[in-house]
């Protein structure tokens, strides 16, 4: 389990900083080697890959209760065999540590 799973979101205020692409980087090596920076360092996504279309909701359905829980919310997008999951702080248009915090809570809930 990554560290950073263990800590919690911080509220979004809109003046969190964002992170430089070396701190994106060095974040995402505590994480689920399938999550992906995006080119520009503002976004985090990872694409699940399951039987049918029940799991992949199961799947979105554990993402909207992490993200209620965490008071962090992703885009996520699924259908028959997959689920989606985009994150990024929107009011900074960009990455936070609450990013990497919520996709360590989302690794380690599907380990």
């Amino acid at each position: 389990m990554s560290v950073l799973s263990e800590n919690s979101c911080a509220p979004c205020d809109g003046k969190m900083p964002l992170l430089s692409t070396e701190q994106a980087d060095e974040l995402s090596k505590q994480l689920h080697a399938d999550w992906l920076l995006s080119a520009n360092s503002t976004a985090l996504t990872r694409k699940f890959s399951v039987k049918g279309f029940a799991k992949a909701t199961y799947l979105a359905n554990l993402c909207a209760w992490l993200a209620d829980r965490e008071g962090h919310h992703p885009d996520v997008s699924f259908g028959w065999g997959y689920c989606h999951v985009t994150i990024t702080t929107h009011d900074v248009q960009g990455l936070t540590k609450n990013d990497f915090i919520w996709a360590a809570k989302l690794d380690s809930l599907t380990q």
